[in-house]
Order: C-alpha cells, then sequence, then structure tokens
C-alpha cells in the first residue's frame, strides 16, 4: 500500500514537473481566418512535434509598431515572434526592434536544395523580413442589392460612385491603399501615385477625393470586420483582405462577390522581436524553421486564398482542406484576378507612415 502510494505520488510530481516545463511562446497576429490558417498549418503540427511548447496568440499585428516600440522603451519584450506586413517589418527593422535574420541558416533549404534567400528571392524586402504569404487588399460587394438595378461594380472607382452603387462602404482605418485609391480614381495615372502622394498638394488631393465618401463609410481595424458587415448587410461595398472575402464567399456561402480590380499587392511575414533571451530566442528560431519549410507554406494554402511566399512551394498548392475546391483560381495572383493590379510600394510607406497616419487621424476626425 505505501509502494503504490509512492509510485502515484512519484507518478504526479512527474506530471508537475512537465507541466512547470512547458514553455509558453506568445505569437502576435491578426486574429479571424488568416490566424486559423496559421494555427491549422503550422502552430498545432508543432506543438504536437513539441509537447513542451505551449503557443498562446495575440491578435495586435495592426498595432505592432506602436507595442514593441513601447515594450522596448519600458525594457520589457513579451512576444516572442510578430506577424507583420513588409513595411512595418522595414520600419520596425530601421529601429533596431526587429532582429536581422539571415535565411540560409535559419530557413529550410527548398527540397531539392535551392537555398532559402534564392527560394523566397525579392520577397526577402528587410534583412529582419521572414516572408510568409502574398495576399491584397481588395473589395468584396453584395450582389443582391436592389438598389443597384441589377449592375454589379467592375471597377476601383465604383466605390466611389454613391449615384450608381448606393449604400454604406467599409475601409480601413488608415491611410494605407485608401490613399492610393483616391488618388487613382481622382485622374492619376498608376505610376505617378507615390510621386504625386510624396506631396502636401497631392495628399490634400486623395483627401478631397476620400471626403466624397467619407460620411457614407464604417471604418475597420480588423481584417474579419468587413466580411461580418457584409454578410449582416451593413455595407455592400468594403475592403478586407482576399483571404477573408474568400471566407465569406466559400466557407460562409454570402451573397458576397469580388472586384478584383486595382487589388493591392502586399507580402506578409515574421519579424523576431529583438533582445529576445537566449531560451526564447532558440524556441522561435525552431519554430520558425519548422513554419516556413515548402511544405508547411503550401499547406497554409489550404485553409486560406493566400499564395505561398516561396517558389518551391506554389506547385504543391491543392484543394482547400474542408471545401475540396481547388485553391488556385481564388489567389490574388491567378491571371484573370491579377488583370489589373496595383504594386504597394513598401519603403515609400516605411518612410512616410507616420507622417500620414497623423494627417489621416486628424481628418478623420474633422
Amino acid at each position: 500500500m505505501k509502494l503504490k502510494t509512492v509510485i502515484l505520488a512519484g507518478t504526479a510530481l512527474a506530471f508537475a514537473s512537465s507541466a512547470a516545463l512547458a514553455k509558453d511562446m506568445t505569437i502576435v497576429s491578426w486574429g479571424g481566418a488568416y490566424q486559423a490558417s496559421q494555427k491549422n498549418a503550422y502552430a498545432d503540427p508543432y506543438m504536437e512535434k513539441n509537447p513542451d511548447i505551449n503557443v498562446i496568440w495575440d491578435e495586435s499585428s495592426n498595432e505592432a509598431v506602436a507595442k514593441l516600440r513601447a515594450m522596448n522603451e519600458a525594457g520589457n519584450i513579451t512576444w516572442d515572434l510578430v506577424d507583420v506586413v513588409a513595411s512595418d517589418a522595414i520600419r520596425l527593422c530601421d529601429e533596431g526592434l526587429a532582429m536581422e535574420i539571415d535565411p540560409d541558416t535559419m530557413l529550410a533549404d527548398a527540397p531539392d536544395g535551392t537555398p532559402a534567400s534564392e527560394d523566397f528571392g525579392e520577397l526577402l524586402v528587410s534583412e529582419c523580413f521572414i516572408p510568409q504569404i502574398v495576399y491584397s487588399t481588395t473589395f468584396g460587394y453584395r450582389s443582391d442589392v436592389a438598389e443597384w438595378d441589377g449592375k454589379e461594380p467592375d471597377d476601383i472607382c465604383d466605390v466611389f460612385d454613391l449615384e450608381t452603387f448606393p449604400g454604406k462602404r467599409s475601409l480601413e482605418k488608415r491611410p494605407i491603399n485608401n490613399m492610393e485609391w483616391a488618388l487613382l480614381c481622382d485622374g492619376v495615372p498608376k505610376e505617378d501615385v507615390y510621386s504625386v502622394l510624396e506631396t502636401e498638394e497631392g495628399q490634400q488631393r486623395a483627401f478631397k477625393k476620400l471626403d466624397t465618401i467619407k460620411d457614407s463609410v464604417i471604418w475597420w481595424s480588423a481584417g474579419a470586420e468587413t466580411p461580418q458587415l457584409l454578410a449582416d448587410k451593413e455595407v455592400v461595398i468594403g475592403s478586407t483582405y482576399n483571404g477573408r472575402l474568400f471566407s465569406v464567399i466559400e466557407e460562409q456561402d454570402q451573397p458576397v462577390k469580388m472586384l478584383w480590380d486595382a487589388q493591392v499587392f502586399d507580402i506578409d511575414g515574421w519579424i523576431i522581436p529583438a533582445g529576445l533571451p537566449e531560451d526564447r530566442l532558440a524556441m522561435v528560431k525552431d519554430f520558425v524553421m519548422f513554419a516556413t519549410d515548402t511544405q508547411r507554406l503550401a499547406d497554409q494554402a489550404k485553409y486560406i486564398s493566400y499564395g505561398p511566399a516561396r517558389k518551391s512551394s506554389a506547385p504543391l498548392v491543392g484543394q482547400h482542406a474542408d471545401l475540396g475546391i481547388e485553391m488556385a483560381p481564388h489567389m490574388p495572383t491567378d491571371p484573370e484576378n491579377a488583370k489589373n493590379t496595383f504594386l504597394y510600394n513598401y519603403e515609400w510607406w516605411a518612410d512616410y507612415r507616420d507622417d500620414i497616419d497623423a494627417k489621416f487621424q486628424a481628418w478623420l476626425a474633422q
């Protein structure tokens, strides 16, 4: 009886010690369908392979720059890995808040031995950036709006046409993309948008165009908001990430369609905060090596319509994990969808973001 008690006590102690040794890794992302695709494609498989690691999700990527600045000032970095858009990665790298990475030692080679630096290629836009996906910000619209008399928007400038397409719009509560679309629809040639936007006159021109629909706009901060607003009929047309629209159209079977015209291509990926202690850094490096290999990035496309950032992953993109539909035609890079794209200028926004952010918020408050 005593021996059994000792064995049970020892077993309980072993379990307690194992739990105590479990390490939490805080990963910052965007929530919604995108974060779910990350969880399914690599966080859950990684934890299954490494039961001593527990991934904690934080949905603060839209505030990543401000929060990392504050953490750095306080000398307390609580995040381990942060998902950001390319322009934010450039800013964080320039400010010394993100760690420089060596792709050929920190990221896996392609299956044929191609080094990671070559496989990711030009998407390595910063010395601190680890690309994951190519996505676009574009518009979805309800296809059952009675007031439209059977017409459907097919041009980006239809967003600004309240007479032909009356109803509420949703736009992101930041200047990026909105300023570019405004200038395009005010007659600025695509190739001149950023040179015009560099000037005070160009910025005011964009704001003046946005003024024409401002009273009809619901502003969003999280990518999941526009799909919900469309599903709830609170807006008739709205911008968000193409993968979120795929979810509301294909997974939720809502009467929503894509407006691909002037979709803005962007890339998204990881940065590792600078200054992590060695034990946390070792854990993060191991996860990143696993999560960015060729198969894992292809696996993510089973859950959301974003193109994998590695060249070697593209041929492995197949069907949706649950719906059984081919995912390639739903990618922003599909030739049918990419007839008129707008190329986002990462470096320009890294240089001008803080200044134009302040002006945009001031304009919103007017």
